[in-house]
């Protein structure tokens, strides 16, 4: 790994943490993972992409009827049992494979995913967690989904609970909790741009960069 790090950013709907993301791995000249990573986990298992659309981030349950989805511990297990080849369980092992694989050849920025948890052990990890205020989270989706406030709204506690329900479930944590990330920051506070600013001298002055 050598002087690799990796950053994880987990967010609310509609609270800019990709954009920040984005925009951060850019400052720091770093790749960026969102929904890249579904691309990358098709192309690795050989399995289609809509499966791992499906499952993503969302907790464990048979994709396929009569496959089980039994739960096995994904961090130090090497091979996939056949008959969970399709459950979402055997799909987040795919996809974690991808992230560490990733994460040991070169510096990289990860949204979302339960990356944090995945990458626990990696030496130099900086885990960040985006949030914002509600109403600027409904404007944001709005202006981006073209939606009304009602449907963003709807949208944003839907979302949220697919998150936490996926992120509590693999990494055994508590999702957008502060105990759980090295920073926690509100968007709204200093816009997008400056949290990039804010969170990119947090994450050199941890990583000694």
């Amino acid at each position: 790994m050598g002087d690799n790090f990796v950053i994880n950013i987990g967010r609310q709907l509609g609270s800019g943490g990709r954009e920040i993301g984005e925009k951060l791995a850019a400052s720091l000249e770093i790749s960026f993972y969102d929904k890249e990573l579904i691309n990358l986990a098709s192309e690795e298992s050989g399995l289609c992409r809509d499966f791992f659309e499906k499952a993503d981030e969302k907790p464990s349950q048979p994709l396929m009827n009569g496959l089980f989805g039994m739960r096995f511990p994904f961090p130090n297990d090497s091979i996939m049992a056949c008959n969970s080849c399709l459950s979402n369980d055997a799909l987040f092992k795919v996809q974690s494979d991808v992230i560490r694989k990733l994460a040991a050849e070169k510096s990289c920025l990860f949204v979302g995913r339960c990356a944090d948890y995945i990458l626990r052990d990696h030496p130099r990890h900086v885990n960040v967690f985006v949030s914002a205020s509600l109403d600027d989270r409904i404007e944001r989706l709005c202006q981006t989904m073209h939606v009304g406030k009602a449907e963003a709204e709807e949208l944003i506690e839907r979302t949220d609970k697919k998150r936490s329900e996926y992120y509590n479930y693999y990494s055994y944590k508590t999702w957008g909790a502060a105990a759980t990330y090295h920073l926690c920051i509100d968007s709204s506070a200093l816009g997008v741009d400056d949290t990039v600013l804010f969170v990119a001298e947090f994450v050199k002055k941890k990583l000694q960069l």
